[in-house]
């Protein structure tokens, strides 16, 4: 058994590379072969997110705090909050984050397949990241002003 404490595994800021604005990830669990368990918390500052990309086995999110958005390739995004589950199945190409005026923290769950993760490709362009959700605006107002 291994048991790491409380700010035992330091903060680091997000790669550039998969992310967009400032993102900040604190390592929950990396589980020793052969176990596949990967588990992250992730915190987005407003308007911050991830590039496009997808997973081999599926995604779990968790939404600790905050609003957030998750989109789906070709689809506006969808408005999550503090409480919410979002499934994404394996291989479906997808982006979340925050909104342009809220931060979000969500808890990221994946298995690593072969050794990966996650499969990253393009940036999420800002016609993507706000194309309107008018069931959203309904419920919540404009995210996006």
């Amino acid at each position: 058994m291994d048991i790491f404490k409380s700010g035992s595994r330091p903060t680091k800021r997000a790669s550039s590379d998969y992310f967009m604005g400032t993102v900040w990830q604190d390592p929950i669990v990396e589980a020793p072969a052969p176990a596949q368990v990967r588990a992250i918390r992730v915190t987005f500052e407003p308007a911050a997110r991830t590039a496009w990309h997808t997973h081999p086995l599926g995604q779990t999110l968790y939404v600790l705090s905050g609003t957030g958005l998750v989109g789906l390739r070709g689809q506006a995004p969808r408005v999550i909050n503090a409480g919410d589950t979002v499934w994404i199945p394996p291989h479906e190409e997808h982006w979340h984050g925050a909104t342009a005026n809220n931060s979000m923290c969500h808890l990221a769950i994946q298995e690593s397949h072969e050794g990966r993760v996650a499969e990253w490709l393009e940036h999420v362009s800002d016609e993507d990241y706000t194309l309107p959700d008018i069931t959203a605006d309904k419920v919540y107002g404009s995210l996006f002003k």
